[in-house]
């Protein structure tokens, strides 16, 4: 097999990331997904803040070596395996995820463009852009639904561990995007065109 075509795809939390690496999953012809949600470093070894509430918005609540070494596997056309990362879930039963070697590798997270040994890896570099009041609004919908985190912990989180890390990290990581992705209102333009482009 000819070596896989690398799809990074960042943004900010709540830019709408996720919902356009799903939505282009859905049109593309054989491709697969390596998410960095499921590489962060286990909850009893992930750093607190000063008020004792774990930051996992940190460049080291995740193990990026780990997930260099696994998209090399996929690069090589070698299938992986792993648990899927539950956050804060402790009732929840981790599913064992695999993911084969496709000719299209997503590769979705917040610090994927940042790290320079993934980023270099890369095909192709998309930044998915949001307003702040709406990655916000998107991020306090998901912590509650997904993660079951109340309200002020959502707005705290925020505020202490997400703004300091997007303006750290993420924010200046887009210098490195072939592509920047305005998700104001929605993608469905750059979603045709990107996905008309991999699938041929």
């Amino acid at each position: 097999m000819a070596k896989p075509i690398i799809v990074g795809i960042t943004g900010g939390s709540g830019s709408g990331k996720t919902l356009f690496m799903n939505n282009l999953m859905s049109r593309l012809k054989d491709a697969s997904l390596l998410s960095m949600d499921n590489y962060y470093v286990e909850i009893s070894k992930q750093k607190k803040d000063d008020q004792g509430i774990e930051d996992f918005d940190r460049l080291e609540s995740i193990d990026h070596q780990k997930y260099v070494q696994d998209l090399k596997k996929l690069i090589d056309g070698e299938s992986i395996s792993f648990k899927e990362y539950t956050f804060n879930k402790n009732n929840s039963e981790a599913k064992t995820i695999t993911v084969e070697s496709k000719p299209v590798i997503l590769v979705e997270g917040i610090f994927v463009l940042h790290v320079k040994e993934i980023r270099e890896l890369m095909d192709l570099k998309l930044y998915v852009e949001a307003p702040h009041y709406l990655m916000m609004k998107r991020r306090i919908i998901r912590d509650a639904n997904e993660r079951g985190y109340d309200l002020d912990d959502v707005l705290y989180r925020y505020e202490h561990h997400v703004t300091p890390s997007f303006k750290r990290y993420i924010e200046p990581s887009k210098r490195w995007a072939d592509l920047i992705i305005p998700n104001h209102d929605n993608f469905d333009v750059a979603l045709k065109v990107i996905s008309t482009f991999l699938n041929q």
